[in-house]
C-alpha cells in the first residue's frame, strides 16, 4: 500500500474547503497551504470567526435576511419606507442593492429561487412568509429582484399571480445594458429587455 504523501489533517483540510462554493480541489489545496504557512494565531482567529459567525448570526423573523439582531437592524430602521419591499434570492443581492444608494425601503430574502427541475418550489423558499406579510396590510408596493433568468422569473411571475387579489402593486426592475457595454456585444433578450425597460429622459 502507497504511504500518503499528505497528512491527515491537511487532507482533511483540503477537504472541507473544497465544500466551499467555487472552490475546487487545487484552490482548496492553496488554502490549505495559506493556513499551514501562516501564524497559529491567524488560524485560531480565522476558526474563532466561524465559530462566532455561527453562533451570533440568524435569520430575521420579518425579512430573513441574515443578522445580529431579530428584528434586524433594517426592518427597524425608522428612516426607511416600511410601505416598500424589495424581494431577493439571496442575503447577497441585499448587500449589493442597498449598496447602489437607490433604495431605501425593506426587504424580503427568498433563500432560493422556484426550480421544479431542482425540486425547489414554492414550499422550499420564504414566499408564503411574503405573502402573509403582504396580507398583513402595511405594504404599499412589492419589488421582485429575483435574477433575471429562468428561475428567478419563474418566481417573479409566480409571487405576482399570487398577490393579485392583495391590492398592492407589485413591481419588477428593468433589465438591460450594463453601464460602458458596447450594443454588438450585447445578446438579443438583454436588448429587448432594455428597450421595453427603457424611461422618458
Amino acid at each position: 500500500m502507497k504511504t500518503p504523501i499528505t497528512a491527515e489533517p491537511v487532507n482533511r483540510l483540503i477537504n472541507e474547503f473544497s465544500k466551499l462554493p467555487g472552490i475546487g480541489p487545487k484552490s482548496a489545496a492553496r488554502l490549505a497551504y495559506y493556513i499551514l504557512r501562516g501564524s497559529k494565531d491567524e488560524a485560531v482567529s480565522l476558526a474563532d470567526a466561524i465559530v462566532d459567525v455561527k453562533e451570533r448570526i440568524g435569520l430575521c423573523s420579518r425579512c430573513f435576511n441574515i443578522s445580529e439582531s431579530d428584528p434586524c437592524a433594517i426592518c427597524t430602521d425608522p428612516q426607511r419606507d416600511q410601505t416598500l419591499v424589495c424581494v431577493v434570492e439571496e442575503p447577497l443581492d441585499v448587500i449589493a442593492l442597498d449598496r447602489t444608494g437607490e433604495y431605501n425601503g425593506l426587504y424580503h430574502v427568498l433563500h432560493g429561487a422556484i426550480s421544479p427541475v431542482d425540486g425547489i418550489g414554492p414550499d422550499q423558499i420564504r414566499v408564503h412568509e411574503l405573502i402573509a406579510r403582504v396580507r398583513d396590510g402595511a405594504l404599499a408596493e412589492v419589488i421582485l429582484a429575483t435574477n433575471p433568468n429562468i428561475e428567478g422569473d419563474a418566481t417573479a411571475m409566480y409571487i405576482a399571480r399570487q398577490l393579485l387579489s392583495t391590492g398592492v402593486t407589485v413591481s419588477r426592475p428593468a433589465s438591460g445594458l450594463p453601464v460602458g457595454g458596447d450594443l454588438e456585444y450585447a445578446d438579443e433578450v438583454t436588448l429587448g429587455r432594455a428597450l421595453s425597460g427603457r424611461r422618458v429622459l
